[in-house]
């Protein structure tokens, strides 16, 4: 073990684009775990949307501050522990934050059976595949022969989003950024229709990938585009709030998408935000069936790991501009 810890602290907080200038690396003295507590190696770092939204105020966790480590959650490894339940040599999810050790209360800590790949916690039986899964099935309830799209398709949650519904007997349309993205979405993962929405005449591509309407609509991104789907929607359709990246980094949107109050009266649509801790009770369940689509082949499991924790500020910026496929994390 190292005598001082690496840490990627958050220099100050962006008020446009994030950029390398908002962090920098530090070196901190060893954590000292006390009673009840536990020292963690940090293994793996998650990277999602969610960390730059983090920097605009309060959400479901605090704010976060200039000078603090950077905050963020990953697969860990137990180095030594003063509580019970815990011993050397266990995986836990935490908010470690992005460092190389950290010591937390047990009480914080997740405990992670082994599943195949490591890297496996932090996507598909981790955050982004219980977002997906329950974000879908629970909140969107898409029925067979439904069409469900999605946005950011070819991210962490979205890929995993369009796999399950396809798995569900719907018909499934993917939202991406780029031409090969897209090509990947069909040839890859099995999608029945993409939309490049860098490609321009958002709403007639999206006409033509969903000629029927659309039943269930998973959103990643918010602004034009939830607008663009909102108007294609059927009667009765759901609308899952998953995320809103498209205005997480940079200057805020024009306007918020037109006509809503109308389009939700007439065609009787449902619109609900979720946080995936509102389904922690159901947890296990949903990692069986996810664990089953995973080992008989019907679930691809699309991940981008990049080495160092000095390259992780790069990546998160990277995943703002959409350069990832797959869930993207750091390996420390």
């Amino acid at each position: 073990m190292t005598a001082t810890n690496r840490q990627i602290q958050l220099a100050s907080l962006p008020t446009g684009k994030l950029g390398p200038e908002h962090f920098q690396l530090a070196e901190a003295p060893m954590p000292v775990p006390g009673d009840g507590d536990v020292l963690l190696k940090v293994l793996m770092i998650s990277l999602d949307a969610a960390n730059r939204a983090w920097m605009q105020g309060a959400t479901y966790r605090a704010a976060l501050a200039a000078g603090q480590v950077m905050a963020g959650g990953s697969i860990s490894e137990v180095v030594t522990s003063n509580a019970p339940g815990f011993v050397p040599g266990d995986l836990v999810f935490a908010d470690t934050g992005w460092q190389q050790y950290t010591a937390l209360p047990a009480k914080l800590l997740t405990k992670q059976q082994r599943r195949g790949p490591l890297s496996h916690l932090l996507s598909v039986y981790g955050i982004a595949g219980l977002t997906a899964y329950f974000g879908l099935l629970q909140v969107g309830r898409p029925k067979a022969g439904e069409t469900v799209v999605v946005s950011a398709a070819a991210g962490s949650v979205g890929s995993l989003v369009g796999q399950i519904a396809k798995i569900q007997g719907c018909r499934v349309v993917g939202i991406a950024g780029g031409a090969a993205k897209c090509a990947w979405l069909q040839t890859e993962l099995g999608f029945d229709a993409v939309v490049d929405y860098k490609a321009g005449n958002l709403n007639g591509q999206l006409k033509a990938a969903a000629p029927g309407g659309i039943d269930v609509y998973f959103d990643n991104v918010g602004g034009d585009i939830l607008e663009a789907c909102l108007f294609r929607m059927n009667l009765g359709g759901r609308v899952a709030c998953c995320g809103a990246v498209s205005q997480y980094d940079g200057a805020p949107p024009a306007h918020g998408p037109r006509g809503v109050p109308g389009l939700i009266v007439t065609k009787r649509l449902t619109l609900q935000g979720f946080v995936l801790f509102d389904f922690a009770a159901q947890f296990d369940a949903a990692l069986g069936a996810l664990q089953g689509w995973v080992e008989s082949g019907r679930l691809k499991v699309p991940e981008d790991i990049i080495d160092g924790l000095e390259n992780t500020p790069a990546a998160l910026i990277g995943l703002l501009a959409g350069e990832n496929v797959g869930k993207r994390m750091v390996r420390v």
